[in-house]
């Protein structure tokens, strides 16, 4: 799997290999210099590796080479984390420097976009889903389906914003890894910090009022437009959970979905 990269790229084995439903990484040293090389499997992900590219470490971890199957990145070696900054009384203070970096990732730059993919084709799965599962999927595929008919002026999209990606990388700051190489409105990155099952306290009463001010204050945008796209993703992560039979994780963002749409009907 990852030896012909290793000899193009003159890499040397720094850890174990780690596998995930789509991708290889592996650890390695590149000049000496810690340094990941990821294996991607799928459409999303090899779009990530060209954005990552893209980016040329701006908001992002930096890309040392890069082909169609493999990227090989700056490895991150920081300690510090967001997840464990966000669950030990620095929720606030963790959504800023999410929102700082989402905004890096989001400036214009000069250079081409690479091929991306459109958020309508992202949400393809929802639709389905509201119609086997209505009730709440239903009310989130309804503001999907109006969100996405708005164009408006799309931006690049990471397409997976949460905690465990943004990474500490010590003198260069948090920077984003793992995108899913999107381009639509730019709020969809945001409402992604909301739905996210690895945080305990995504469903605690009071929090995502508390969250969205702060990110529509950091973000400049529209409070009621945030909680659409909250709505909309929320649903788009249950139905996935659904599609794949894990009814028990798809509560995560059903309990996100809920709060979303009250505060949308209150406003």
């Amino acid at each position: 799997m990852f030896l012909s990269h290793i000899k193009r790229w003159r890499l040397s084995v720094d850890g174990e290999p780690i596998i995930t439903h789509s991708s290889h990484l592996l650890p390695v040293l590149f000049d000496g210099k810690p340094a990941m090389l990821k294996i991607s499997r799928d459409e999303a992900e090899r779009a990530g590796g060209a954005l990552m590219q893209w980016w040329d470490g701006v908001g992002a971890a930096r890309v040392y080479a890069h082909d169609s199957k493999a990227v090989l990145l700056e490895r991150a070696m920081g300690r510090r984390s967001l997840l464990a900054m966000a669950m030990d009384g620095a929720d606030d203070t963790a959504t800023r420097i999410i929102c700082s970096t989402v905004a890096k990732l989001h400036a214009p730059r000069q250079q081409p976009r690479p091929e991306l993919i459109p958020l309508a084709r992202w949400f393809r799965d929802l639709a389905p889903a509201a119609e086997v599962h209505g009730g709440i999927l239903a009310r989130c595929n309804l503001i999907a389906a109006r969100l996405l008919a708005e164009t408006g002026d799309p931006v690049v999209l990471h397409g997976d914003i949460h905690h465990s990606n943004i990474l500490d990388f010590e003198q260069h700051g948090w920077l984003a890894i793992d995108p899913k190489g999107l381009i639509g409105e730019r709020g969809f990155d945001y409402a992604n910090i909301f739905v996210n099952e690895d945080l305990p306290t995504t469903g605690t009463p009071g929090r995502l009022r508390r969250q969205l001010g702060i990110v529509a204050t950091e973000a400049g945008l529209e409070p009621k437009r945030l909680l659409q796209w909250i709505a909309a993703y929320s649903g788009l992560s249950a139905a996935w959970f659904l599609g794949d039979g894990s009814t028990e994780l798809a509560e995560s963002p059903l309990a996100a979905a809920r709060i979303a749409l009250a505060e949308l009907q209150q406003g």
